[in-house]
């Protein structure tokens, strides 16, 4: 695996060495992603293998690197050479012209951003582990900024640099809680030593607020939805596909590894904030109306749920409820899984709309699906997945999850057991609303009318890209028709974290999914999927039987409109505006409303993050206030500078006689 990390670097420094050679880089992405996919095999492998170990002569002196695969990170690491396999095959259609100003550098930032993630799954020790996080971020803001000429681009980069270092600052304390009473920073020193409970709460609460800040997690999710429409789109991917997945196992790496007192507040906080999450995400992504910005939001809302897994995990293992536990924390690490794939599928059919039509807003484009078959069909994959709808892999982790929270009663704490019915009734209002969101996306998009003339010009996918697209929508449908065998995987991970898994629930018929018991609830796509084929056939035979010497040709239903035209069509705002009124008092919004007498009317609404105005503006103001009042300790004197030292050092002599 190691060798494999040096092969990204050195591929990223071979495609700099090309400089702006386009074609030259270009043809170096199939052999990155042949390393993904080997990534993804080895993996697959290491997961039901017992944990390996290696200490490299790097780093400081006393401060080696350590590296560690086990089931935990060897699941990441899958997701991560899955992921990455397809994308890179898009992205050597997608970096072909003009994407990029820099190819070779983009080419070196790209493979350094994947390194370092997967050196983040591998580092057991703190030190590493915090190198390598932040060569992750500040890879990925070179990237998020790659046309830096945009000054709201810059502002993006910036906003995520900001809350990337503020996270990490944050974990920096958390590893330092946990070093001071292992005596080290490596992990198998901290996994050795029992921490006292209150401590470990703190140590817990900064790890989520430092993996919170990298996630997204509410209400440190500022930076999200402007820095993924800001990159491109491959990296925009990788963002949401996979780094935001090194977040999930940083979490799960402090909680439930390093950390070994498992408390239910814990759970309970996860849970409350993983929900809250899932709902903000959701309810702001039903009124945007740029594609990159739809998504970015869904994938809080993706997010969210996953944490929630997570804290209902944690809960049920603080109660010793240990087969509810493995139940939740499955559901979770599929849902890590799935939505891997399914968002960097969207993401990069996005990436080859905006490359085709150089349109991003939802208002601009529309009947896609003529000129864009190949996109259209692989996209619908997706959007599909993502809804939830069976027989696709979002299906089965939002189903696994809903059968953990369904078996909440059996908790013995009455207060949880009277809260977690609320928090069921949020997740299945998230999943309702994350299918009216796709349903926006792909029908604005893709059915209907051109809502521009230029549309008409618009180019389907090349074969690179159709070839990424094919695949990431093949492993939808793989891992939700087969979903067995790829539990059947994760439950190692659950038993290592847990110390038990789901092995007898899943050691059954490869056909049905029996999360508890037959008698409580199973589920099998593979009958699913063959009663959906065979009710099309029947139709289509009836139809073709009963009407094939009748069969006449006519324009579809105008609703009542005399004229077809793009103008008759919804709108993204008109699909946002439900929401937009029930849920009014958790947006900002401005809106221009137009004179009735006006000859030209011209009406514009601005949804906007009430947090961003509560929260953020407030602490940057009081940032600049803090900076301007140090600023005028700068007088640029020496004998000034003389006296905040003699100063200084009259307080310490103080202090100490005290």
């Amino acid at each position: 695996m190691l060798g494999i990390v040096s092969f990204w670097l050195a591929l990223g420094v071979l495609g700099l060495s090309l400089g702006r050679e386009r074609d030259g880089v270009r043809l170096l992405y199939p052999a990155s992603a042949i390393a993904s996919g080997l990534v993804a095999w080895i993996a697959g492998h290491a997961l039901f293998l017992p944990p390996a170990s290696l200490v490299l002569p790097l780093g400081l002196p006393g401060l080696p690197f350590h590296l560690r695969l086990d089931s935990l990170s060897a699941f990441f690491l899958f997701v991560l050479g899955l992921a990455t396999t397809g994308v890179s095959l898009f992205a050597t259609g997608y970096f072909r012209t003009g994407a990029t100003a820099s190819p070779g550098l983009t080419f070196l930032q790209y493979h350094v951003f994947i390194a370092a993630m997967a050196l983040v799954m591998l580092a057991d020790d703190a030190y590493l582990f915090m190198v390598a996080w932040e060569t992750m971020a500040v890879s990925s803001y070179f990237l998020v900024t790659s046309d830096h000429r945009h000054e709201a681009i810059r502002g993006a980069g910036f906003l995520y640099l900001v809350v990337a270092h503020v996270g990490a600052i944050t974990l920096l304390l958390c590893f330092g809680v946990l070093q001071g009473f292992a005596g080290s920073y490596a992990f198998d020193a901290v996994r050795g030593v029992a921490i006292p409970p209150v401590w470990a709460s703190v140590a817990f609460a900064l790890a989520l607020a430092g993996f919170g800040a990298k996630a997204g997690f509410l209400p440190l999710h500022a930076w999200l939805p402007e820095a993924h429409p800001a990159a491109p789109s491959p990296v925009s991917a990788l963002m949401s596909g996979v780094m935001l997945k090194t977040a999930i196992y940083g979490l799960l790496r402090v909680s439930l590894d390093l950390l070994h007192t498992p408390s239910v507040a814990w759970g309970v906080s996860a849970l409350g904030i993983g929900l809250v999450t899932a709902l903000f995400g959701v309810m702001f992504a039903a009124v945007q109306t740029d594609m990159k910005r739809l998504l970015a939001y869904s994938s809080i809302e993706n997010i969210g749920i996953v944490l929630a897994g997570i804290g209902l995990a944690i809960v049920f293992h603080a109660y010793g409820m240990h087969a509810l536990a493995a139940l939740a924390l499955l559901a979770a690490l599929y849902h890590c899984l799935n939505h891997a794939i399914f968002k960097s599928l969207l993401f990069v059919s996005t990436g080859a709309v905006m490359h085709a039509t150089a349109q991003r807003s939802l208002g601009r484009l529309g009947g896609l699906i003529h000129r864009m078959p190949w996109v259209a069909w692989t996209a619908l994959v997706g959007t599909l997945s993502i809804a939830g709808l069976p027989p696709l892999n979002g299906f089965v982790s939002e189903w696994l999850l809903l059968q953990a929270f369904l078996l909440s009663p059996e908790l013995p704490n009455s207060y949880l057991r009277m809260l977690v019915p609320v928090a069921t009734a949020a997740l299945v209002l998230a999943a309702a609303f994350a299918g009216y969101v796709m349903v926006k996306f792909f029908g604005v998009v893709f059915l209907g009318q051109p809502r521009e003339p230029s549309l008409q010009d618009a180019h389907d996918a090349d074969r690179w890209q159709r070839a990424g697209m094919l695949f990431l929508a093949a492993w939808c449908v793989v891992l939700g028709v087969l979903p067995v065998f790829a539990l059947r995987a994760l439950d190692t991970v659950t038993a290592f974290l847990l110390g038990t898994g789901l092995g007898d629930a899943l050691s059954g018929d490869w056909l049905f999914v029996t999360p508890a018991t037959a008698e409580r609830a199973s589920y099998s796509p593979m009958l699913f999927l063959a009663v959906i084929v065979g009710a099309l056939a029947a139709v289509y035979l009836f139809v073709r039987v009963r009407y094939r010497m009748r069969t006449r040709r006519g324009a579809a239903w105008d609703c009542g409109f005399p004229a077809q035209t793009p103008r008759m069509q919804d709108t993204a705002e008109g699909f946002g505006q439900p929401i937009k009124q029930i849920f009014e008092p958790f947006f900002r919004i401005e809106r221009s409303m137009p004179d009735p007498f006006d000859t030209a009317p011209r009406y514009w609404s601005r949804t906007e993050d009430r947090l961003w105005y509560g929260l953020y503006l407030p602490v940057g103001r009081a940032v600049r206030w803090l900076s301007a009042l140090v600023a005028r300790l700068q007088h640029g004197r020496i004998q000034w500078y003389l006296i905040y030292s003699f100063v200084t050092l009259l307080a310490l002599l103080v202090l100490i006689r005290v």
